[in-house]
């Protein structure tokens, strides 16, 4: 009986600290804390196909066996890519904080943890970290086709353009 109570009251611990945690984590501003972060921070992009900063951390680069490249990207509130499209298409999963995807010719998405989105091949599109809060994805890249091509950067009309969520 003893042992039970144990087990009910360190049971009982562990359910509190997470929904503190989960509840903190709503209070949090832009920053997202190191130690939630699935992957390191990596390196920063230093190229003109990104405004603001954003960084990588390549997780598996594209071979002969597997033409997939996978990348965790890390993108600091108001970075983001230019435009660009995959030939192979692109998946982006999102790990956390809140960005912003958009296709040409479509309204921006607001995109949040746990958010998944297929970027059809040769579609030219952008995404990035929404205006004051970070935003982590992990890019799965097909290279079957050839490279990314990269196209001109977002416009701050279009970044600031009106949203639509799903």
């Amino acid at each position: 009986m003893r042992s039970n109570v144990i087990i009910l009251l360190m049971a009982t611990t562990l359910i509190l600290n997470i929904a503190c945690k989960i509840d903190s984590s709503k209070n949090k501003d832009s920053t997202i804390e190191s130690s939630a972060l699935l992957y390191d921070k990596g390196m920063k992009i230093e190229n003109s196909n990104f405004i603001g900063n954003a960084f990588l951390t390549g997780l598996v680069k594209a071979d002969s066996i597997n033409t997939n490249a996978v990348g965790n990207v890390h993108f600091e509130p108001g970075a983001r890519s230019n435009w660009h499209l995959h030939p192979a298409g692109q998946i982006l999963l999102v790990t956390d904080g809140e960005g912003y995807y958009q296709e040409e010719g479509s309204p921006k998405r607001i995109l949040k943890r746990g958010d998944v989105v297929k970027c059809p091949a040769n579609t030219p599109h952008w995404h990035g970290a929404s205006i004051d809060r970070e935003f982590v994805q992990i890019a799965i890249t097909g290279r079957q086709y050839g490279p990314t091509e990269w196209l001109r950067p977002v416009t701050d009309e279009e970044y600031n353009s009106l949203t639509r969520t799903e």
